[in-house]
């Protein structure tokens, strides 16, 4: 896997610097075998807003003021922007401006981030206020009458589409886990296959694809590392050299598990395997995992582009706000956007880290995606809406749009749906 990193222009600099990612069968020029990618990325401000946080990422990128990439230069990093053409994740080889190829470098390279990414938060995280009101009218569960619904949940597992490496196909395991077959790769999306997970009741639909039924794993993509996105158990199901792509800040989680083909990867950074392209974007959301470790790693979402252009979106857990815009404005022609729908209420408490199903068509619309799968719901009960409410929300959000029905990828768990070639 070659990784790759992409300039994050100002906005100043968005229309004149930045050339949207195009398709084309040239993506997979500059690939090669799995490599882990260096360099720094490094935040100073305590704390950034839409447009101070993209400014500070292009900085880190382009290495102004000796930063990241000046050091990389100086290690064999791979020359200036105009030192060669830049594979596109969607189009032909171009010379983009200010858009830095990283030199490959050997798996397991460590790279060295900040102690913390709290810069890159849309909003604060909640005080001692917010959690003073939830204890007293918060809750964290449906009513109990709407637990007569989990029965009716839609559950249909069958088996996995067949597939050649020019089909793109995806199947639904169950809240953020897929099993995406693109460009003949086998990838799994945040996958949890166990029935509990910390701090939450039992899962309410069992898993859609068991394990024995997937095909080798070619590789596994993470959004973020809380519990129900990031699970011990299942991954310890796989063999120790899946290629695994995670969020900055989250390669030692895994090399401590005896796992030898990480890349972390920062916003707007890519790498590619078997000609997939694999590229890094930014989400509404925030990382924890223990007492200590709040915002230590990043969290975003995932662009899988194949070598005839064909690309999904992964948006992985992610309220609403500016940067899909700016994901469509780099990734255009997104055909499948996987959204989530669910654990949204109370809304005063969670809007500004999960979509409601509402939000969740507008991240579609913003994205420019020609049809989405909505995730997130109906598998661990993480909030306080009715079971079955996201689904008929976002069934109605779509409707008012616009968009045709047949877009709406709206699968039960275990449900399948393949591309048109």
């Amino acid at each position: 896997m070659t990784q790759q990193t992409q300039q994050q222009p100002r906005d100043s600099e968005q229309t004149e610097q930045t050339q949207p990612v195009r398709r084309g069968r040239e993506a997979q020029d500059g690939g090669g075998g799995l490599d882990g990618g260096g360099g720094r990325s490094e935040t100073r401000d305590a704390r950034g807003g839409r447009d101070r946080t993209e400014t500070r990422v292009a900085q880190d990128v382009r290495g102004d003021a000796g930063g990241p990439q000046a050091r990389d230069a100086a290690r064999g990093g791979g020359g200036g922007p105009q030192a060669r053409g830049v594979p596109d994740g969607r189009g032909a080889r171009a010379v983009r401006t200010g858009a830095v190829p990283v030199a490959p470098r050997t798996p397991g390279t460590v790279r060295l981030w900040p102690k913390s990414f709290a810069d890159r938060l849309t909003a604060p995280l909640p005080g001692l206020r917010a959690f003073a009101r939830f204890a007293r009218e918060g809750a964290l569960r449906p009513p109990l009458a709407a637990l007569a619904d989990i029965p009716r949940l839609p559950y249909e597992p069958g088996p996995l589409p067949r597939v050649d490496s020019r089909t793109v196909a995806v199947t639904w395991v169950g809240h953020a886990s897929w099993v995406v077959r693109v460009g003949g790769l086998t990838v799994l999306t945040d996958p949890v296959w166990s029935r509990r997970i910390l701090g939450t009741p039992a899962r309410v639909t069992p898993v859609g694809v068991p394990w024995s039924a997937l095909p080798r794993v070619d590789a596994v993509v993470i959004s973020h590392n809380h519990y129900d996105h990031l699970d011990a158990p299942t991954l310890r199901r796989l063999p120790r050299d899946t290629p695994v792509l995670v969020p900055a800040g989250l390669a030692r989680w895994f090399t401590r598990r005896r796992f030898t083909r990480v890349v972390e990867l920062d916003w707007w950074e890519g790498a590619e395997l078997g000609g997939v392209r694999f590229d890094f974007v930014p989400a509404h959301h925030w990382s924890k995992r223990g007492l200590r470790d709040t915002c230590r790693s990043l969290w975003g979402g995932w662009v899988l582009t194949d070598v005839d252009g064909q690309r999904v979106y992964f948006a992985g857990d992610t309220g609403y706000g500016h940067w899909f815009e700016r994901i469509g404005e780099r990734y255009p022609g997104i055909d499948l956007a996987l959204l989530p729908i669910g654990a949204y209420e109370p809304r005063w408490w969670l809007r500004d880290v999960h979509c409601d199903p509402e939000e969740a068509v507008r991240a579609a619309l913003d994205v420019g995606a020609r049809r989405m799968a909505p995730m997130h719901w109906g598998t661990f009960l993480l909030s306080a809406e009715p079971v079955l409410e996201p689904l008929a929300r976002v069934r109605d959000a779509w409707a008012a749009a616009g968009r045709e029905r047949g877009e709406l990828w709206d699968l039960p768990v275990g449900g399948s749906r393949v591309l048109p070639g």
